[in-house]
C-alpha cells in the first residue's frame, strides 16, 4: 500500500507541476507563449507519461474524482478510497508548493494577483462564466472523463493504450473548458494551487471538490451498469457444450 501511495503522490504532483507550470510560467510567454493548446497539451502529457510509469504501481487515478468514479463503477475497494484521496492532495500541494519556489523567483511575481492557476467562476473565469456554467461544464467533463478511462481499461479494449486515449482526453477536456474554469476535473490539482494563491480561490473550491467527485461518481456508475459485461451475459454469450 505504501508504494501504491507514493506512486499516487508522484503522479499528482507531475500533473499538477506540468500542467500548473506550463500555465504559471510559459502560458504567457512573451512571444513564445504556448497559450490554452499548449496548457491542454501540457495536462494530456502528464497523465500520459506517468500512466506508463506508475499505472502499473497503483492505478495511475492521480485525482479524487477518478478515485471515486472507479468505485462507483466497481474498479476500486471503498475501505482505500480516502487513502488514495489523501496521497493525491498530498502530491498536489507539494506540487504547487514547488512551482511557487520557481514562480517566485522573478521579479513582481504575485500568486494572489495572477490566480496562480487556480479554478474559478464569475469573476475568477477566464471567460467570465457564471458558477452555473462552471458546475455543468466541470460535471460533464468529469462525468465523461472517468467513463473514458472506465471504457479505455475495460478487460475487452485494446491492451496498452489505455494512457494515451486518457491522456488525450485530458487534452480535450482542457481545449474545452480553459475559458470556463481554467479546468479542473480534478480536487487535488485544484486545492494544491488555490492554497497559495490564497484568497478568492479558496472561496471557490468548493465547487472543484464536489462538483468534479459527483460528475465521476456518475461516470462510473453509468459505466458500470450500462456497458460493463455482465457475468451472466458472458455466459450467455459463449457456446453451448456437450
Amino acid at each position: 500500500m505504501f508504494r501504491r501511495l507514493a506512486a499516487e503522490a508522484f503522479g499528482t504532483f507531475w500533473l499538477v507541476f506540468g500542467g500548473c507550470g506550463s500555465a504559471v510560467l510559459a502560458a504567457a510567454f512573451p512571444q513564445l507563449g504556448i497559450g490554452f493548446v499548449g496548457v491542454a497539451l501540457a495536462f494530456g502529457l502528464t497523465v500520459l507519461t506517468m500512466a506508463y510509469a506508475v499505472g502499473h504501481i497503483s492505478g495511475g487515478h492521480f485525482n479524487p474524482a477518478v478515485t471515486v468514479g472507479l468505485f462507483a463503477g466497481g474498479r476500486f475497494p471503498g475501505q482505500e478510497v480516502v487513502q488514495y484521496i489523501m496521497a493525491q492532495v498530498i502530491g498536489g500541494i507539494l506540487a504547487a508548493g514547488v512551482l511557487y519556489l520557481i514562480a517566485s523567483g522573478k521579479a513582481g511575481f504575485d500568486a494572489s494577483a495572477s490566480g496562480f492557476a487556480s479554478n474559478g467562476y464569475g469573476d475568477h473565469s477566464p471567460g467570465g462564466y457564471s458558477l452555473q456554467a462552471a458546475i455543468v461544464a466541470e460535471f460533464v467533463l468529469t462525468a465523461f472523463f472517468v467513463f473514458i478511462i472506465h471504457g479505455a481499461t475495460d478487460k475487452r479494449a485494446p491492451a496498452g493504450f489505455a494512457p494515451i486515449a486518457i491522456g488525450l482526453a485530458l487534452t480535450l477536456i482542457h481545449l474545452i473548458s480553459i475559458p470556463v474554469t481554467n479546468t479542473s476535473v480534478n480536487p487535488a490539482r485544484s486545492t494544491g494551487v488555490a492554497l497559495f494563491q490564497g484568497g478568492w480561490a479558496l472561496g471557490q473550491l468548493w465547487v472543484f471538490w464536489v462538483v468534479p467527485l459527483v460528475g465521476g461518481a456518475a461516470g462510473g456508475a453509468v459505466y458500470r451498469f450500462l456497458l460493463e459485461e455482465r457475468p451472466a451475459a458472458i455466459a450467455a454469450s459463449r457456446p453451448a457444450t456437450t
